[in-house]
């Protein structure tokens, strides 16, 4: 394993020849729109021109990927200056799983694999037969258009089936990966009331079996407004299912005998129909219910898929996800670009740490999505994919979850693969999208994002005005696609216009502290709400794990600001590798290699060895939960996170209570 050694954010690790920026969809895209706005002529200008003409730049990529609709909109966007309050193509009519099923034909579309080496795929063909059973099912069952439909299920292709046909009658999908303890099911659904639960017997991951029949029957008993409950096998190919009511087999069995058409009925909405409701991580109470458009998730995935990524139907499409992960949505909306989804159920370590490179060499991965979290771990493990896989098919490799480091830049290039495109990529659960995210055109730096992305006003507010080389609040300050319709339940949008436009006046406020570089490129220093503070000085948390990623001891990391003698001190906590003792030496090290690469304010007051970091239930460290347990103040809401044990290494601590 190879590491360079250098510093330099913005330099140039990675660029597309000509020949693949000739054919890359973007330029096509700018190709077909030219000769109408001649003031397009490269990507640059295209993003200006999109985020000026919005109502030009989203009927343009409705057009161009040819959206399928059974009544064109009156017109692309009515109240333009109202945020929130703008409505986009009103008047038209499409629906969702209509155009994720328009490839009718034996091209693959999903691939499956489980962690012990099992393998399914199915056709666009099978693919659109198994939607119209389920879909069959649910119109027998009673299901209609605007019930809520749950799911409690692994990343497989029945859980894709199931949210296909709910979205074909225009019932309202919502999901939870099975890791997801009762509680937190609960508190996700009791809120939405479904009216059926799917639902997986259980699930592997590292080796182990783990039981959800139980679970989903607890959910049941508690959620009055479920009247259908299906199970379908992961674990057992004949669950004992009790008193629920269906297994996936007597969907295909229902379907079969019972109705001789083939054929899918597809409920026709308006743009702005609710799709599916998804979650905040609800650490500081119950998790918000943020429901997301059938039109909006469909027209910014395409641009996403088709731009961002240049997907087309010879792309294997894969990220590692669960379905409670916003990434999930994402990832099926591919479907609408005819490649092909991969999915992977299962531990990325397990039974091997190379698996998922393995996996991308044998089924021939051409877009990998992954987490930062997750590329730093195959960098301290000193995996070396690229003396191992033949991984000439991969072209793109997707990050998210948290900050890319530099340093996972250099570990992609150097021990990956080096004619690849690196796409750190930010936006979220709230948006079901991205507000920054890659480009196929444009080089890679060292530290950077690519782009903003297109139609998308972003901006980086320093009190309250733009600005270009500095810190300060990641915006969007003009209407898009893919806003929220709001949070369900709540009539009056308080909570929501709380949420997004409280910071200021109708601009989008994304809670990142981040920065627009000279180069046009983004970085993302954190979450705003954890920005450290010490001597009235604003340091992101990602500028100092940045660092401390470098020092090879040192697995994860998390900081907080801890309130101390009227100032703030920065305290770093760390875990380390087994075996590592934290003694002067190693804290000395750590220091070091902060205080070269930033400054003197971003040293670390404390340093603490941890053996845990608590997380939400989509992976993400949670420092506002370690802050407040230092603080003695309480955690509102500790069943939002994956392992609410872990705060208990952080309570009461002696080091915290001396100079």
């Amino acid at each position: 394993m190879t590491t360079p050694q250098t510093d330099s954010i913005g330099e140039v690790l990675w660029q597309p020849d000509q020949l693949a920026i000739d054919n890359a969809n973007i330029s096509l895209f700018i190709n077909n729109i030219s000769g109408l706005y001649k003031e397009v002529s490269d990507y640059d200008s295209l993003y200006q021109w999109s985020v000026k003409n919005p109502e030009l730049f989203w009927q343009e990529t409705w057009s161009q990927f040819e959206v399928i609709f059974s009544q064109p909109a009156t017109s692309v966007l009515q109240n333009p200056q109202a945020m929130p309050g703008a409505r986009w193509f009103p008047g038209a009519k499409l629906n969702y799983a209509e155009n994720m099923l328009r490839f009718n034909d034996e091209t693959t579309a999903i691939i499956f694999r489980q962690e012990s080496g099992e393998e399914r795929r199915l056709s666009y063909r099978a693919l659109r037969m198994e939607v119209a059973r389920y879909a069959y099912w649910l119109r027998q069952n009673g299901v209609r258009k605007g019930d809520r439909v749950g799911a409690y299920m692994a990343n497989m292709p029945e859980t894709i089936i199931a949210f296909l046909a709910t979205a074909s009658i225009g019932a309202i999908w919502s999901s939870c990966s099975p890791d997801f303890g009762v509680k937190g099911v609960m508190e996700r659904f009791v809120q939405i009331e479904p009216k059926v639960l799917f639902t997986i017997d259980g699930y592997h991951y590292n080796g182990k079996s783990h039981d959800v029949i139980s679970s989903a029957a607890q959910v049941v008993e508690q959620i009055q407004s479920i009247e259908k409950i299906v199970v379908v096998p992961l674990l057992d190919s004949q669950p004992d299912i009790g008193r629920l009511a269906a297994t996936g087999r007597d969907i295909v069995l229902s379907y079969n005998i019972k109705n001789n058409s083939q054929d899918i009925e597809f409920e026709q909405l308006s743009f702005d129909y609710p799709l599916y409701i998804l979650y905040s991580s609800g650490t500081t109470g119950a998790p918000k219910c943020i429901v997301h458009s059938a039109g909006g998730s469909l027209l910014q995935h395409l641009k996403e898929h088709r731009l961002h990524c240049d997907v087309g139907r010879e792309d294997k499409l894969f990220y590692f996800t669960t379905c409670g992960w916003m990434m999930w949505n994402w990832l099926v909306s591919g479907l609408a670009s005819g490649c092909t989804l991969v999915l992977y159920e299962g531990s990325p370590f397990f039974p091997r740490r190379r698996s998922l490179w393995q996996f991308a060499e044998e089924v021939g991965i051409t877009v990998f999505g992954t987490s930062a979290r997750y590329l730093a771990a195959c960098s301290k493990a000193r995996l070396v994919p690229a003396g191992e896989y033949d991984l000439s098919k991969l072209r793109a490799i997707l990050s998210t979850g948290s900050p890319l480091a530099p340093e996972s830049f250099d570990y992609v290039y150097s021990n990956v693969k080096k004619d690849v495109m690196l796409s750190s990529i930010s936006g979220g659960t709230d948006i079901v999208s991205c507000f920054v995210l890659g480009n196929p055109t444009r080089p890679v730096r060292r530290g950077e994002i690519q782009c903003r992305g297109l139609g998308m006003a972003v901006d980086v507010f320093v009190d309250g005005q733009s600005a270009v080389g500095r810190r300060g609040e990641l915006v969007c300050t003009r209407p898009f696609p893919s806003m929220p319709i709001g949070f369900w339940g709540e009539p009056d949008d308080s909570r929501y216009i709380d949420a997004y436009f409280s910071r200021f006046d109708q601009v989008w406020a994304q809670g990142d502290y981040a920065e627009i570089t000279q180069n046009d490129g983004v970085i993302i220093y954190g979450r705003s709400d954890a920005v450290l503070n010490p001597g009235g000085v604003r340091i992101g948390t990602a500028e100092i794990y940045r660092q401390v990623e470098k020092v090879d001891a040192v697995l994860e990391s998390i900081c907080i600001g801890q309130i101390w003698s009227n100032d703030v001190r920065i305290v770093l906590f760390v875990i380390l590798r087994d075996g590592v003792e934290l003694d002067a030496s190693l804290k000395a090290e750590i220091r070091k290699v902060i205080k070269e690469n930033t400054t003197s304010r971003h040293l670390p007051k404390k340093i603490i060895a941890v053996p845990d970091i608590p997380r939400t239930l989509s992976g993400k460290i949670v420092e506002l939960a370690v802050r407040n347990i230092v603080h003695g103040d309480p955690v509102k809401n500790t069943d939002a996170l994956a392992n609410p044990e872990a705060l208990e290494h952080f309570r009461d601590l002696p080091e915290l209570q001396e100079n």
